[in-house]
């Protein structure tokens, strides 16, 4: 099945919102046997909506549509893809009674515009959508699927996963590409290549290496009849990564950082402080974006200022010793936030976010440490690509030293 990827809306062309929508269908397609050949982005305009739908409809078996399914003036998908499929739109009385019913639920009355979001053409059925007010459309016709869906995320991936993948796994028949992703840190792309050598060229499965912010990616993908068989493809080839990569792999698929460390750390019964500067509470934020982290997360604590480091319990002598942005001051930090938060390890950041140096420190320097009690480690960096990426690599760098050091207490106690 060939398929297409529409996304409505003038603001993503204007660079005012990023279309994850795209990025979300594009990587779940595969694993259907659905082949994706295009992918287009169109503004709010009737003409050119029903240009790009028609021309998509002519050549593809399945067209995909994120977007322009609300109420408004400018919310267009529904009266272009019914002037594609040359039929009328009518107010479906159940629908109708349905969006009734959802703003009555709430106490608020009902915007006759919003009547639009009750449209159906005779080609269409109503894909229910129970987080929001904007119901999707499939429509088939002359052998051809057209699958509309709301623009905002969590209405549209709710959509996906409920609604439409199951359906067109039912229509879906060839092969499948399923893949497999490995996450490393603590190695470069050039270096992991080489490491894994000949596999590189396997034909199917086939291995690609890609660098992320995370760390470096490897993709394992293999095509077959069906799931059961493409997976059965993978795992010998996964064994074989992982004897080769073992110590860097610290993850897979839709793991993060943050949820393997705090898996560790709730495995190992350990709890965590941190103490952050020129991060500003980021790996803090990124540490309790996982659910349950309360667990293990003791507290936070965001110290620009050196006074404060002080009040905290970062020793004066060495800020004046050897500044504040120091490898030695990053170690207190951790110190002292594991002290005051009574913690089993503690984290301390310290750097130059930019873009002015600070203490002759070129922006982008940046001293992360970590201390569990008995013993004080660090990691220093000077990388600089603007404020907000040195933060974030600097995040990524703390949880990949948190990782290490989990892991290697783990085989420890294993022994």
């Amino acid at each position: 099945m060939r398929a297409e990827l529409i996304s409505v809306g003038t603001e993503i062309l204007l660079g005012e919102i990023l279309d994850t929508n795209s990025q979300f269908i594009a990587s779940r397609l595969p694993a259907l046997g659905i082949d994706l050949y295009y992918m287009s982005v169109v503004g709010d305009n009737l003409e050119r909506l029903k240009e790009v739908i028609g021309r998509a409809y002519s050549r593809s078996d399945l067209v995909i549509t994120t977007g322009g399914l609300g109420p408004t003036d400018d919310d267009l998908t529904r009266e272009a893809i019914a002037a594609v499929v040359g039929e009328e739109p009518r107010v479906e009385p159940t629908l109708e009674q349905q969006l009734r019913a959802f703003f009555a639920a709430r106490g608020v009355s009902f915007p006759e515009r919003n009547l639009k979001q009750a449209w159906l053409i005779p080609s269409a059925r109503p894909i229910p959508n129970p987080r929001g007010t904007a119901p999707g459309w499939w429509v088939e016709k002359d052998g051809r699927i057209i699958v509309a869906m709301p623009g905002p995320p969590p209405e549209m991936e709710r959509m996906w996963n409920e609604e439409v993948a199951p359906r067109l796994r039912e229509r879906v028949r060839g092969a499948v590409l399923v893949t497999r992703t490995l996450k490393t840190i603590g190695i470069g792309e050039g270096h992991l290549d080489e490491m894994l050598g000949e596999l590189t060229r396997s034909q199917n499965p086939t291995i690609g290496v890609y660098a992320r912010p995370d760390g470096v990616h490897v993709r394992i993908g293999a095509k077959a009849a069906d799931e059961e068989s493409a997976r059965a493809l993978i795992a010998p080839m996964e064994e074989r990564v992982r004897a080769i990569l073992g110590e860097y792999i610290w993850g897979a698929d839709d793991e993060t950082l943050e949820l393997v460390v705090g898996r560790l750390l709730r495995e190992r019964g350990l709890t965590l402080a941190t103490m952050e500067s020129c991060t500003g509470g980021l790996l803090a934020d990124t540490i309790t974006n996982v659910p349950g982290s309360s667990a293990y997360f003791r507290a936070g604590y965001v110290a620009y200022d050196p006074e404060v480091k002080v009040a905290l319990g970062v020793q004066r002598g060495l800020i004046e010793s050897h500044g504040v942005v120091s490898a030695e001051v990053a170690a207190d930090m951790a110190r002292a936030a594991r002290a005051v938060a009574s913690a089993d390890i503690g984290v301390g950041i310290t750097g130059v976010a930019g873009p002015d140096p600070l203490e002759g420190k070129p922006p982008g320097t940046v001293h992360i440490g970590l201390h569990d009690g008995e013993t004080a480690q660090v990691q220093s960096m000077t990388f600089y690509q603007g404020r907000l990426a040195t933060k974030r690599r600097a995040v990524t760098i703390a949880l990949g030293m948190l990782w290490r050091h989990l892991r290697q207490n783990t085989v420890r106690q294993g022994e």
